[in-house]
């Protein structure tokens, strides 16, 4: 039993005449910027002002992500090995998807934010950005009957410091990952089963967060993930580690 993942920069944001650094970061997320946080959970504090990329943890455990943005393809295939695998996992759909979400949910597995419409963060101003997750959260809690967990994945990887602050503010924290599986190129992308298999193997280290996908992003119905899931589990348990929610890191961070 298994045990319980660019483009243009935007103006940087003005606080009381001054252009924040790097090491305001933290600081700017724990007073907020004027935004209103969805309800729900707060993340712990320890989670906000960066990016996660990895767990904090000397343990050998990596935690399985999805994201969903396009359509339905493989979804089925990865709930249905997760659920013989007794294998958790925390998806990040986006808001217009209600039936993926429902079946998500459905199974067990947790819920993140990965916006509405899966714009770049980095060309979107407070507002627009804040609109991106306010939207998904209500589609979300609506086609899942359940509460999303404060964690927020950008579309497309593009993190910006701001990006990162202005969700932090509405009260998510920023967990990406530590390696892709990049089986969402596909065979068009030049992408197989094997490489994917590759790429999640050797990002395996304590606390890895591994990024896959769900839906096709070609329309092409080809989800290398779903295939290369049962082998990418097999090799973790080969090099023992234990996959583990990120729903656990989430209680272990809190105060």
């Amino acid at each position: 039993m298994v045990a319980v993942g660019r483009r243009n920069a935007l103006a940087t944001l003005l606080a009381a005449g001054l252009v924040p650094g790097p090491n305001a970061l933290a600081a700017r997320a724990a007073q907020g910027r004027g935004s209103t946080p969805v309800a729900g959970p707060r993340p712990p504090a320890g989670l906000l002002g960066r990016e996660i990329r990895r767990l904090p943890t000397s343990r050998r455990v990596v935690a399985l992500t999805f994201n969903a943005a396009w359509d339905e393809s493989g979804l089925g295939t990865v709930l249905a090995e997760l659920r013989r695998r007794k294998a958790p996992a925390t998806f990040f759909p986006t808001g217009a998807r209600p039936a993926a979400v429902r079946a998500m949910a459905e199974a067990g597995h947790g819920l993140g934010n990965h916006s509405y419409s899966h714009p770049y963060f980095d060309d979107l101003s407070t507002r627009e950005r804040a609109r991106e997750v306010r939207a998904a959260d209500a589609a979300i809690r609506t086609a899942s009957g359940t509460e999303p967990l404060p964690f927020f994945r950008f579309p497309y990887s593009s993190v910006t410091e701001d990006a990162v602050a202005d969700v932090n503010d509405l009260g998510y924290a920023a967990i990406e990952f530590t390696s892709d599986t990049n089986g969402y190129l596909g065979p068009a992308g030049g992408m197989t089963v094997r490489e994917a298999v590759r790429r999640a193997v050797d990002s395996l280290e304590p606390g890895a967060v591994l990024q896959m996908h769900v839906g096709s992003s070609t329309g092409d119905g080809v989800v290398l993930d779903a295939e290369a899931l049962p082998r990418i589990i097999d090799a973790a348990l080969e090099e023992e580690y234990a996959v583990v929610d990120l729903r656990e890191f989430l209680a272990a961070q809190a105060p």
